[in-house]
């Protein structure tokens, strides 16, 4: 009863405890794949704005798979994500459908246009 009144309030714990998964994985990577991903972690919370959990974790399971990898091949950090790491991180986080935070405001922004076009009219 009380992990459901607390999942109403946080979101589900499965969500939580895969993120939780995800960032162990990344934390356990070595140097210098640890702190990119960190740091794409932390961009990706700010610039992603994804409001479905599934896509969420979805998304940061991948980025774990990915520098995993990247991490096993020995491939150069700079290799991987180019010239722009923001570009990169931006595009990586495209991939990914779902709500995000913006599209409220995106609806809010055309419907404040279309009531003061009708006020006028």
């Amino acid at each position: 009863m009380a992990a459901r009144w607390i999942e109403l309030v946080t979101g589900p714990l499965e969500q939580k405890r895969q993120y939780k998964q995800a960032k162990a994985r990344l934390d356990a990577l070595p140097e210098p794949y640890r702190a990119v991903a960190d740091a794409f972690n932390r961009y990706l919370m700010y610039y992603g704005g994804v409001t479905d959990g599934d896509v969420i974790v979805q998304m940061f399971l991948d980025l774990a798979d990915f520098w995993e990898r990247a991490a096993l091949d020995g491939t150069p950090v700079r290799q991987v994500v180019g010239d722009d790491p923001v570009e990169f991180a931006e595009n990586f986080a495209q991939a990914y459908g779902g709500k995000r935070w913006i599209d409220k405001e995106r609806a809010r922004l055309v419907d404040a246009v279309d009531a003061a076009e009708k006020e006028r009219s």
